[in-house]
């Protein structure tokens, strides 16, 4: 039987990233009595995972973090018994953590497309790679594409040649005059062209193929290879490993279950992070998809408003304001090409839990209907990769979100009593 700890916060942070980090110092060092919750064994999220550089920006924050008295929890959040509780999972834990205001700062998860060969080992999210190689992955002599979209492709590039890994191409299906137009959008952010010189530096010699993405990936029982659309013609590269990175999602799950309200795929938050949900805000990716410095500053926004700093979070609007605009020209620049919705054949996998192939989602008209007629999406992940990638290619909508917000043991369920219980039981059907 899971063990069972009660604690109470007057401000508790939900997620462990640049966004969740800043939220817990800016209120811990404005007096309040703060915990910070993250399913990872340290804190940084996807983005700073494994970053202990001293001085680092990562570092830097962390160290303010562990000075600040915020209490660092591990757990899962799955489940909200009553207002201003919510359950967290970990090992045979469940921790009942109770709030006076709540900052929600989930992060965001990769999009995968589908393609033929994409389920193949060795063909993995970028980003997800680079979390490999962070935990010890060895890449010495390895031969990687490196495929999608946006800056994200870049840095992993840098980051797998560093140790060690033989970038064959990066392929970007953006196109040369879009980013012609980003790159005179930079000129209005110093810091960004100084962060792209440096990349410059560590991509010399590696190809960099505008206007091109995979169309297939091949091999027997890994990738061996990746069949490239480069500039109207096909081209196949040998590979030990193909990373894509079409973009990232916001992990809106939890506001969801919470009840803010959700605009354009992200929780509409007001001008100091505030959700449409009394005393719970809101900062980082899940407010929309906006880099590091974008989700620091929200984070720090956020935090201070929930300590009732609210003099001190008006002072960084404008600075966030700048932050936004970069991101809106970002997602313009590497916006999806319309050719992508043509990648997957009719035999192509699109949910791999339930394997559910391409010709039997295409003449479903929604995201319910498809679940209902092929499983699609009721699989483990239950439905974070192919949700994504169904809306992308079928412009639907998922259209619930039910708890527990994660998988989590029966005996974590059982400690659940009264209208808890039956709540449960009714939004799962009994299962």
């Amino acid at each position: 039987m899971s063990r069972r700890m009660r604690q109470r916060f007057e401000v508790l942070v939900v997620g462990g990233g640049p966004a969740g980090i800043a939220a817990a110092v800016r209120a811990a060092e404005a007096g309040r009595r703060v915990g910070i919750v993250d399913d990872n064994a340290t804190l940084g999220g996807q983005i700073w995972r494994g970053e202990s550089e001293a001085g680092s920006e990562a570092s830097r924050w962390t160290e303010r973090l562990r000075s600040s008295g915020a209490s660092l929890l591990r757990g899962r959040i799955f489940y909200q018994p009553e207002p201003c509780v919510l359950l967290a999972e970990a090992d045979d834990l469940v921790q009942e953590l109770s709030y006076e205001k709540l900052i929600l700062a989930t992060g965001a998860r990769e999009r995968f497309l589908p393609f033929p060969g994409w389920t193949l080992p060795n063909v993995m999210g970028a980003g997800g790679l680079q979390a490999m190689v962070k935990c010890g992955l060895p890449m010495q002599g390895k031969r990687v594409v490196v495929a999608g979209t946006g800056p994200l492709l870049l840095a992993v590039a840098a980051y797998l040649s560093q140790h060690g890994a033989e970038i064959e191409m990066i392929c970007e299906q953006a196109s040369w005059t879009s980013l012609a137009w980003f790159s005179v959008a930079l000129l209005a952010q110093p810091s960004k062209i100084f962060q792209g010189f440096q990349l410059k530096k560590e991509l010399v010699g590696i190809k960099f193929s505008p206007n091109s993405w995979p169309v297939a990936a091949s091999g027997r029982t890994t990738v061996e290879s990746v069949t490239i659309s480069r500039r109207g013609k096909l081209e196949t590269i040998p590979c030990d490993y193909l990373a894509c990175g079409f973009h990232l999602v916001p992990n809106i799950e939890v506001p969801v279950v919470l009840g803010c309200e959700i605009q354009d795929g992200c929780a509409r938050v007001d001008d100091l992070q505030r959700t449409s949900v009394a005393e719970v805000f809101c900062a980082g990716e899940p407010t929309g998809i906006g880099g590091v410095e974008l989700s620091l500053i929200e984070g720090e926004i956020a935090g201070l408003a929930a300590a009732g700093r609210i003099a001190e979070a008006s002072s960084l609007f404008g600075k966030r304001e700048k932050l936004r605009l970069f991101a809106k020209r970002l997602d313009r620049t590497f916006r999806l090409r319309s050719e992508l919705t043509n990648l997957p054949q009719p035999e192509t996998i699109v949910c791999r839990c339930e394997d559910v192939r391409y010709s039997h989602l295409r003449d479903h008209i929604s995201w319910r209907a498809a679940k209902l007629q092929t499983r699609c999406g009721m699989g483990a992940c239950q439905g974070r990769v192919c949700g994504p990638a169904t809306q992308f290619l079928f412009k639907w909508n998922p259209d619930s979100v039910r708890p527990p917000i994660f998988p989590a043991r029966i005996e974590s369920l059982a400690g659940l009593t009264g209208d808890s219980k039956q709540e449960l039981c009714e939004t799962t059907g009994g299962r």
